[in-house]
C-alpha cells in the first residue's frame, strides 16, 4: 500500500499540492468541467493526493498533447497518457490502469473494412494532433496519409476525407448522430492509459506509483470510478 513518507511528499508533490494534469479531451478518462472535473482519472488523482495527505490541484486541457507538455514542463507533478514509445522517452509510465480502443469512421458507402484496407495510398485520415492514436498512425501506416485537427472526426467531414480516426466510445456516438457514416468495427489499436509523471522522480516514487495502480485494479476501484463516471466497467486493465 502507498503511505506518505517525507521524501515521497517532497518528490511527487514538490509545492505541497499534488497537481494533476487532466485531459478533458477523452471523455471516456475525464468529464464535467476545468473548475469541476471528474472522472476515472480524477478520482486517481484524488486518491494519490489522499495517500500523500497533501491537497490535489487539477490543471484541465483539451488534448493529452498538452498533458503531456505540462508534465514534462514541471506544469504538473502527474498526468494520465496513454503509453506511447515517443512519450516514454520523456515520461515514465505506470501499468495501464484502463485499455480503449481506437477505430475509424468512414462514409457509408466506402469500401474500407479493416485497417489493412484503410492504409492505402490516396486515403486521407483525420486525427486529433498529437493523440495516441495520430503518434500511433504515425508510426506504423505505410501508404495512407494524416491530416490533423483539433478533432479527427471535425477534419474528417470538414475536409471530406476517407475515414477519421478516434477512440471507440465518443466515435460510436459521432456516428450514431451523423447521417451517411459508418465505423469500421476492427479495432486499429489497443490504447493503453496509464498514469505519468517526469522520468526523473526517485525509483522509490516510481515503484510506489505503479503499486498503487495495480492495488487500484485489484481492488474494484478504477472499475468503480469508472461505472460512476458512466463508463463501462471492462475497460479497466488486466494485472500487470
Amino acid at each position: 500500500m502507498m503511505t506518505a513518507t517525507a521524501a515521497l511528499v517532497d518528490d511527487l508533490a514538490p509545492t505541497g499540492s499534488l497537481r494533476a494534469a487532466i485531459n478533458l479531451g477523452n471523455p471516456v478518462l475525464a468529464q464535467g468541467t476545468p473548475a469541476d472535473p471528474t472522472g476515472v482519472t480524477v478520482d486517481i488523482a484524488r486518491e494519490v493526493a489522499r495517500r500523500l495527505d497533501v491537497p490535489v490541484e487539477f490543471v484541465c486541457f483539451d488534448a493529452a498533447r498538452k498533458s503531456f507538455e505540462a508534465i514534462t514542463a514541471g506544469r504538473a507533478d502527474i498526468g494520465f497518457l496513454a503509453i506511447e514509445p515517443v512519450r516514454a522517452a520523456e515520461v515514465a509510465f505506470t501499468p495501464p490502469y484502463a485499455v480503449i480502443e481506437g477505430v475509424f469512421a468512414v462514409p457509408d458507402d466506402s469500401a474500407l473494412r479493416s485497417m489493412p484496407e484503410v492504409d492505402r495510398a490516396g486515403v486521407r485520415i483525420g486525427v486529433k494532433e498529437g493523440s495516441a492514436y495520430d503518434l500511433f498512425l504515425t508510426r506504423t501506416l505505410a501508404h495512407a496519409t494524416l491530416v490533423r485537427g483539433p478533432e479527427g472526426s471535425e477534419v474528417f467531414l470538414s475536409e471530406g476525407l476517407e475515414a477519421g480516426a478516434g477512440i471507440r466510445q465518443p466515435m460510436t456516438a459521432f456516428v450514431a448522430a451523423q447521417p451517411g457514416v459508418r465505423l469500421v468495427d476492427e479495432a486499429f489499436m489497443q490504447i493503453q492509459q496509464a498514469m505519468s509523471t517526469r522520468k526523473d522522480r526517485a525509483p522509490e516514487t516510481l515503484e510506489l506509483l505503479a503499486s498503487l495502480i495495480e492495488e487500484l485494479k485489484t481492488s474494484g476501484f478504477i472499475a468503480d470510478a469508472l461505472e460512476r463516471s458512466g463508463q463501462d466497467a471492462g475497460l479497466v486493465a488486466p494485472p500487470a
